[in-house]
This record gives structure tokens, C-alpha cells and sequence, in this order.
């Protein structure tokens, strides 16, 4: 089944919709769920600007950098306190897919790992849910389109929350709220696209259109990340980045690889506290040299979509684009150490990313692969 269902407003100025869109659904309470960094920045004043008079907000600023059960369960304590009747995201991925958990809690009893992928819990999760608005203000995740959220459980485990009805009913893409965005964040949340877009492609999964929207994906991302890197009110890159972001979440539905096996165990970390784009960026090398034998012609593709030599070494480009963008050179540069590889191995064997990687991988071969990340 191929299916995109979100309806998106996408242009510079979108965010001024947000009070016919709430409207639509007769949203008179909202929930707004971001966090203190969108708060402290005023970008949560510049939404609350832009919300009719009538509309009772309720603002929950607590999520944290990887979302987890715990501040769910905080952020639905509010929305009960508050009355509400929907949920408006706004943030990078870690809000949005706090929101989504949320948004399931309302009407679904019982921990979050009764629902996990992993656990079988897709066919648990129905279309009983307050509805949701989703504003992204990085570009990264895509989470606004995407049909998944992961979570940390209270076990410690980074998991996928995944149905059709946890994509939010509304996207409303606004690149301007991303002109602000520090250089740092935008060079991680930008290659986190590029990661969505190259292991969609690379999924072993058929699906021809996604594959089309992730190539197109890569390229926007490719011309444009280290321009919004270097100038971030490069309203132009923002835009492409924005879109780059959003197409790999569309496409994602195909399925993702061993990159995310092992940035989920990692970032669910509690200490370091690992950021899920730089992760993605730093293993990305690892992975394709890994996976170059089981991937038939597509690196021939992506170089062709990156406009590169044909026999350019693509692990070698990305770890140079890292470099470019002042991303660490490797796993241990974050903090990561021997120590926590056995058990970050263990969690990415079971990883829901782990299946669609071309080439298969056990607890023994993500051991290797970590080592190898760790430079």
C-alpha cells in the first residue's frame, strides 16, 4: 500500500494559517507541546501571535532533546489540566513525535510499549485521537508527514511508534521559522534529511515513488545544506531544506537502515545526550561502505543526483561533507565509548530500522560496525 495523506501548507508565511486551520477542526483549547529553547528564542510568541483571541492555549515546554514516555505522560497531565480539545507541535522532531505520543495517550490506555512496532503494537493503535497540527521550525525529521514517532520507554528503549493515524492532520511548513536556526543545528538536522532520503533509497523495499521523492530529496539537500549553513536567511536553502526534510519523511515509509539501528540505541542514551541528526551524520560512512555490495547500481544514482564523479567514493564525500559542515569525525568525538557499544548492539539487532537495511546485519556485525564509527 502506497499512500500520503497529510494536507500541507508549505510557503514562507504558512505559520498564519494556524488559526483558520484550528478552526477546521473546531480546535478551541489547544495544547501547544514544544520546548524552553522555542520559548526562549520567541518563536512560541510569534505562534501565539498568530491565534485567534477566542482560543483558550495551554503551552507545555518540557520535551526534551529525545523524547521520552516520562514527558508524554507530563505533557497529557496538561492537556487534561487544560481542558484541551487538539494538539498544535511546534519544534524540530523531538516535539512533533512528543505530541504524536500524546496525541495517542489520550484515548489509549496503558504503557507506550503496548503500541511499539516492535511489540506488535500497530494494529492496537486506532483512529480514536484529539487532532494534531504539526509546525516544524527545523529541517530534519519531516516528523510533520511522517506516520511515526520514537519514543524512549520507560525501559530505556528507543522505539517507533508507527500507524497512519498518528500523521498529523495538518503540516504547516513556514521555512522563515527556521531562519534563526544556529549553524550547528541546521548542519545536523539537514544531514539528518540527507540520511532519510539515502537509506530510503537504499531500503531493499520496492516502492518506485518514494524512491523518486528521496532522490529528489537528496539532491535538494546536496545543493543546498551548506548554503543555509553558511547563511542562514538564505531564504532559498531554507526552502529547499525544508522540503529536502519533509520528502524524506514521505518516503520513509519504505523503510530505513542500520544508520538509524544504531542512532536509536545511542540517542536514548541519558548520558551524553546525543543529538539524533548529528548521530545519523557521523555514522553514515560507516554504513555505506558497509552496505556497498547488496545495493546493486543505486550508489551509481545517487551520484548522479549528488552531480559527482562516477567514481566518487561516496562514504568519503559524506564524511568530508561532515567535516565541511564542523560535524564531529566520529563516534567517540561525541562521548561514545567502548563501553556502551555491547548494549547498543543488542538494541539495534532488534531495531525496527534494522529489517529494511540492505544488507543484513546481527548483534555481532553491529559490534564491528560500531567500532568501525568509533574512528
Amino acid at each position: 500500500m502506497i499512500s500520503y495523506l497529510t494536507n500541507i501548507t508549505f510557503e514562507h508565511g504558512a505559520v498564519k494559517t494556524l488559526g483558520a486551520e484550528m478552526d477546521a477542526f473546531g480546535m478551541k483549547r489547544p495544547l501547544i507541546i514544544t520546548d524552553k529553547g522555542l520559548v526562549a528564542a520567541g518563536l512560541i510568541d510569534t505562534v501565539r501571535g498568530v491565534v485567534p483571541n477566542d482560543k483558550a492555549v495551554t503551552i507545555f515546554d518540557g520535551t526534551p532533546a529525545n523524547p521520552t514516555e516520562a514527558a508524554a505522560r507530563q505533557a497529557l497531565a496538561a492537556y487534561r489540566e487544560g481542558g484541551c480539545d487538539g494538539i498544535v507541535a511546534v519544534g524540530g522532531g523531538s516535539s512533533m513525535d512528543l505530541a504524536k505520543a500524546v496525541m495517542l495517550m489520550v484515548e489509549h490506555p496503558g504503557p507506550l510499549e503496548t503500541y511499539a512496532m516492535i511489540k506488535g503494537g500497530v494494529p492496537r493503535i486506532t483512529d480514536r485521537m484529539p487532532p494534531l497540527i504539526a509546525i516544524p521550525t527545523t529541517a530534519g525529521t519531516g516528523s510533520e508527514v511522517g506516520r511515526g514517532a520514537v519514543i524512549v520507554l520507560e525501559s530505556g528503549v528507543k522505539t517507533a511508534l508507527v500507524s497512519p493515524h498518528l500523521i498529523p492532520k495538518r503540516a504547516i511548513c513556514d521555512p522563515d521559522l527556521t531562519l534563526d536556526l544556529p549553524a550547528g543545528l541546521t548542519a545536523a538536522t539537514g544531514m539528518d534529511a540527507l540520511t532519510h532520503c539515502i537509506e530510503t533509497y537504499l531500503s531493499p523495499k520496492i516502492n518506485p515513488p518514494a524512491e523518486a521523492i528521496a532522490l529528489d530529496g537528496v539532491s535538494r539537500a546536496v545543493r543546498h545544506l551548506e548554503r543555509a549553513v553558511a547563511d542562514g536567511h538564505d531564504r532559498e536553502a531554507r526552502w529547499n531544506m525544508m522540503m529536502a526534510s519533509m520528502k524524506g519523511a514521505m518516503a520513509f515509509q519504505k523503510g530505513l537502515g542500520a544508520v538509524h539501528s544504531m542512532s536509536h540505541p545511542l540517542g536514548a542514551l541519558p548520558e551524553p545526550r546525543l543529538h539524533h541528526g548529528t548521530l545519523n551524520a557521523v555514522i553514515m560512512p560507516t554504513i555505506l561502505r558497509f552496505n556497498h555490495s547488496h545495493v546493486g547500481d543505486k550508489y551509481d544514482t545517487l551520484r548522479r543526483v549528488m552531480e559527482l564523479p562516477s567514481n566518487a567514493d561516496l562514504p568519503q564525500v559524506i564524511a568530508e561533507m561532515n567535516a565541511r559542515l564542523k560535524l564531529p569525525a566520529n563516534l567517540r568525538a561525541m562521548g561514545v565509548t567502548e563501553a556502551m557499544i555491547p548494549i547498543a548492539s543488542e538494541q539495534a539487532e532488534f531495531d525496527h530500522c534494522t529489517p529494511t537495511n540492505p544488507r543484513p546485519v546481527d548483534r555481532a556485525g553491529f559490534e564491528e560496525l560500531f567500532a568501525q564509527a568509533m574512528g
